[in-house]
């Protein structure tokens, strides 16, 4: 099973919303539209894993997440332990991949990067334009980030 930490990246540019989307380009797979993020290392916190990815695929340092005032670590005998509150979690219950993620909203600072870590096209997009896309064409973003796309438009 995989665990993924996804960030839905905000900034207010001329009255309006923008988030951060890209391209995923993995090798025998079709390109799809997806949210930074991904899978978290053995011991990496969600908040360590988020800042990680986001900075690796677009080059934006996150600058607040969104929750991260709810972070708790307790410490015992053998184990440390991280509480957080997220946006949303996710979890497949049917497909080639079992896994289970959580996303967060952010926000960060920095220039994008032309291409990141197996990613491509990365931009900002309007609300009102990612909402259009999704209409039109869920299938052209990742089955993971389709739901938590619409999850974010929901809320």
């Amino acid at each position: 099973m995989y665990v993924n930490a996804r960030a839905i990246i905000e900034r207010y540019f001329d009255d309006h919303v923008e988030i951060v989307i890209q391209n995923r380009i993995k090798p025998n797979e079709p390109l799809s539209i997806e949210l930074p993020g991904g899978r978290i290392e053995p011991f990496e916190s969600l908040t360590q894993a988020l800042r990680r990815e986001v900075k690796e695929e677009t080059g934006l340092d996150l600058s607040e997440i969104e929750g991260e005032e709810t972070r708790i670590v307790t410490e015992g005998n053998f184990f440390e332990v991280e509480c957080i509150k997220p946006f949303a979690a996710y979890q497949t219950i049917k497909g080639p991949v079992d896994s289970i993620g959580y996303y967060f909203r952010c926000k960060a600072f920095g220039d994008l990067l032309e291409s990141g870590d197996e990613t491509s096209g990365i931009r900002w997009i309007k609300i009102s334009d990612l909402r259009e896309m999704i209409e039109d064409n869920p299938f052209q973003f990742s089955d993971i980030d389709r739901a938590g796309i619409q999850f974010y438009l929901k809320a």
